[in-house]
């Protein structure tokens, strides 16, 4: 084998995947509801082949933009949807729907403890630059953890203040040791905000979660969705860009944000980049179905090895994302270098712990992508901070996927032999 992958860590891998045979095939059963889901929305609007058509400059009467808005919208039940390359990421998608969604004077109300690291700047929690919610004055508040899980008793508590007018979910755990959200939670969530503070909105970062389960957080009560495309949704194909779904207002109110008050969604050519973007949410469902199948297998692995993963092997998955306590830093070095080792793009390069924009230490990231960022392409990563805990998300199949987990045993054990 070209790979050069020792018989140990293959007979290791096998074992792990001996006991997966149930969770697969409940992640097979999840992937075949949603692309009859998929399929079923692109029936209704009548794609063709004219909707793969761009459109340059200003972008009016792009008939396949406007159309994925409503394919998009129907997926997720939801009265609009904004789906657009001009988002650089899904920071940036959140940034335009708390703006959208607050005011001067109006209080901003963290569910689950602080958000990920980069929202902090745009909140203005970090200094990052001019241009915060703060800055523009909009309150910061949080609902901590309890036990490291959400506070439904501090969260009611907190919702009830008349001033809060936005309540921000964030369903992965993002960099903290947490349990990632169930939709079935984030509706409970949902329930007790709409019983103190029936006025509020929740506004729900969907990134890493997009068609690991049935439904999704706007059919039990979100008033809003937000993601990245080159997460989820996008199925490994999408080039860039984000989406918002959900109340009209809301949609309309990020738009504005995105580009300007009066013209909102109505400008954004897509530069002959639908074609992808129609494609990787038609592979999305199965696309992420493998991605949840190598962190299924990674923890079985690592289990194996002694190690703490969270979720478990055996856990049903709220998203792609697995944890992994690697203990010190040598090790998470090690596994991420086995990472990039298995990537298809730049497998030959070292990752580096580095200074990464947005992040208050340095980060060390394994990501070789087809697309710079894509994080439903192999990819782990994680703050050079104890208890050194490395992110695994991504594989565009299971195969690769397996081979990339496999590599990182490799190098973590020590060589071929």
């Amino acid at each position: 084998m070209t790979l050069q992958i020792s018989q140990r860590v293959l007979d290791l891998g096998e074992k792990a995947r001996q006991g997966l045979a149930e969770q697969f095939a409940r992640i097979d059963a999840i992937a075949e509801e949603n692309t009859a889901r998929v399929l079923s929305a692109f029936q209704k609007h009548r794609v063709a082949e004219g909707y793969f058509a761009g459109t340059t400059g200003y972008g009016y009467d792009d008939l396949g933009r406007d159309q994925l808005d409503q394919i998009y919208a129907d997926l997720f039940g939801t009265e609009a949807a904004l789906v657009r390359i001009q988002f650089v990421n899904g920071t940036h998608a959140i940034t335009c729907a708390l703006f959208g969604a607050l005011k001067a004077g109006d209080v901003l109300l963290s569910a689950v403890g602080a958000p990920y690291d980069t929202l902090m700047g745009a909140i203005g929690t970090a200094d990052k630059g001019h241009g915060s919610l703060r800055d523009y004055g909009v309150e910061y508040r949080q609902v901590e953890l309890k036990d490291d899980c959400p506070d439904l008793e501090g969260l009611a508590r907190a919702a009830a203040d008349p001033r809060v007018k936005a309540v921000l979910i964030q369903r992965s755990k993002g960099y903290s040791t947490r349990a990632s959200l169930s939709v079935a939670e984030i509706g409970e969530m949902c329930r007790i905000v709409r019983e103190v503070n029936p006025g509020a909105a929740v506004l729900v970062d969907n990134c890493y979660g997009e068609f690991v389960e049935t439904q999704e957080p706007t059919h039990v009560g979100a008033d809003l969705v937000v993601g990245s495309l080159i997460k989820n949704p996008g199925g490994g194909l999408a080039p860039t860009g984000g989406y918002v779904a959900g109340r009209r207002d809301l949609v309309e109110g990020a738009a504005m944000r995105l580009t300007a008050p009066g013209i909102g969604g109505e400008c954004g050519c897509t530069l002959g980049q639908n074609r992808l973007l129609y494609q990787g949410l038609f592979l999305a469902p199965h696309t992420v179905a493998q991605a949840v199948k190598t962190a299924v297998f990674a923890a079985g692995v690592m289990e194996l090895l002694g190690y703490e993963t969270e979720p478990a092997s055996s856990a049903v998955r709220h998203d792609i994302i697995q944890m992994i306590h690697m203990r010190e830093p040598e090790a998470l070095k090690k596994f991420c270098k086995g990472i990039q080792f298995g990537a298809p793009v730049d497998s030959y390069v070292t990752p580096e712990p580095w200074d990464m924009p947005g992040y208050d230490c340095q980060v060390i990231m394994a990501a070789g992508a087809f697309v710079q960022g894509a994080s439903i392409e192999l990819s782990a990563d994680a703050p050079m901070r104890p208890p050194y805990t490395v992110y695994l998300q991504g594989g565009l199949t299971f195969e690769s996927g397996r081979l990339g987990v496999l590599l990182a045993v490799q190098e973590l054990l020590g060589g071929k032999d």
